[in-house]
């Protein structure tokens, strides 16, 4: 099978860029001839570039001549989109359907149904704009990146493209991360066809189980950011304080670091590198995602999970789905401290059950999010969509050119 993968790179790295790769290698290792096809943030840095940029966020004939011309070259049996905005634009998803071929988008964010693309602003989850095609309140309260001018672009292109078919009409299948995700989807101003969505979560390589005894720290993993509900973190830390180890980096470091000097029990270590986060990531009692977004996925739980590791995650959007109470993990409601600590204190006075809970969370790992499961369903999704094609050319193909 011949897979070309495009992806649009933000300026920041993110979960996004590394399912990119990962799924690309995936393929490869299983014999795939795969072509990756990419476009960058960073490359826009100028007025000119920005204002070029801006102009082709609802169709870059650039792009689409670049997407053009690997299709032509490459040969694809089918594309797979991660990411488009805002480089490639919806241009990629018209030059397939031109060229007859089948195209598959993964589902990373929501920016299809919200502008925002988390569906959290203003401190809380919104989803007031879930159903709208132009969701024109959006623009007022300038719910991407603080601007009107550039949530009104978004506004502009998805609701454009909502009037125009093109995620009906363009994209034979669409990838959302879990069950939840795909309902909110599939009730929204998209007004996608039953069987163009289909659910496949996110994977990773397997970690490795971590000690056996465990030590008596739990650990966060990811941005400092509002939506990842640190402020309840911190505040559950407060109210009943345990050892408690902080990765990562954003917005809120100082907020973080200020609690640390008050709080001994707690340690703040920074942005660290892959490998000292899985080191952190065995050792530890478990994982808390105090996420209160309605997370996609949730790549930190399923990485826990292989380790063994059981987590503690916020009732909320990803986490909800992937983490089974009482069974991989407990949940607590989100922004609630008191219960988010009452659940840590448990873990720390209930040995038995934090151990019972991290052999199912890696039984979790092994059953769903591998690699080679992964594989499984990702190649029968491709197939799903390459088999009318090959079909209609079947179809449309003299006889006798069929015979020789």
């Amino acid at each position: 099978m011949r897979i070309l993968i495009v992806h649009n790179f933000y300026k920041q790295a993110g979960g996004e860029d590394t399912v990119f790769h990962a799924e690309a290698a995936l393929l490869e290792q299983h014999g795939h001839q795969v072509e990756k096809l990419s476009f960058s943030n960073i490359e826009v840095n100028s007025l000119p570039e920005k204002l070029e940029a801006a102009l082709g966020v609802v169709y870059n004939p650039r792009s689409a001549r670049q997407v053009e011309q690997k299709i032509l070259s490459f040969r694809p049996d089918v594309v797979h989109v991660h990411n488009f905005f805002p480089l490639v634009s919806p241009a990629v998803f018209y030059v397939a359907r031109k060229l007859q071929v089948p195209v598959v988008m993964t589902l990373h964010n929501y920016r299809l149904v919200c502008p925002s693309a988390l569906l959290y602003y203003k401190d809380k989850v919104q989803t007031e704009n879930i159903h709208k095609t132009f969701p024109i309140g959006a623009i007022r309260q300038k719910v991407y990146r603080d601007s009107a001018v550039q949530t009104a672009s978004v506004v502009l292109t998805t609701g454009l493209h909502k009037l125009l078919g093109t995620w009906q009409q363009k994209v034979d299948r669409f990838l959302a991360l879990t069950p939840g995700a795909a309902d909110l989807f599939r009730n929204s101003s998209l007004k996608l066809r039953p069987e163009q969505l289909v659910v496949k979560p996110n994977f990773t390589e397997d970690l490795g189980i971590g000690a056996t005894v465990r030590e008596d720290y739990f650990l966060y993993v990811g941005r400092l950011t509002p939506e990842k509900g640190l402020e309840t973190l911190l505040q559950a830390h407060a109210l009943q304080p345990f050892r408690l180890r902080i990765v990562g980096d954003g917005p809120l470091r100082e907020r973080v670091e200020a609690h640390v000097k008050q709080h001994p029990e707690a340690e703040y270590l920074g942005f660290q590198a892959r490998p000292q986060v899985l080191e952190l990531l065995k050792k530890s009692k478990g994982l808390i995602f105090s996420s209160e977004w309605l997370e996609t996925f949730g790549m930190t739980i399923i990485e826990a999970f292989s380790t063994g590791t059981p987590v503690i995650a916020a009732k909320i959007g990803g986490a909800e789905q992937l983490v089974e109470h009482g069974v991989n993990g407990l949940h607590y409601t989100p922004g609630n401290a008191a219960e988010l600590a009452e659940k840590v204190q448990q873990l720390l006075t209930e040995p038995d059950l934090a151990a019972t809970l991290g052999i199912a969370a890696r039984q979790s790992y092994e059953a769903r999010y591998t690699p080679e499961a992964n594989y499984q369903m990702l190649v029968a999704i491709y197939e799903a969509v390459i088999g009318p094609v090959k079909q209609k050319h079947a179809a449309t193909t003299p006889q006798a050119f069929l015979k020789v």
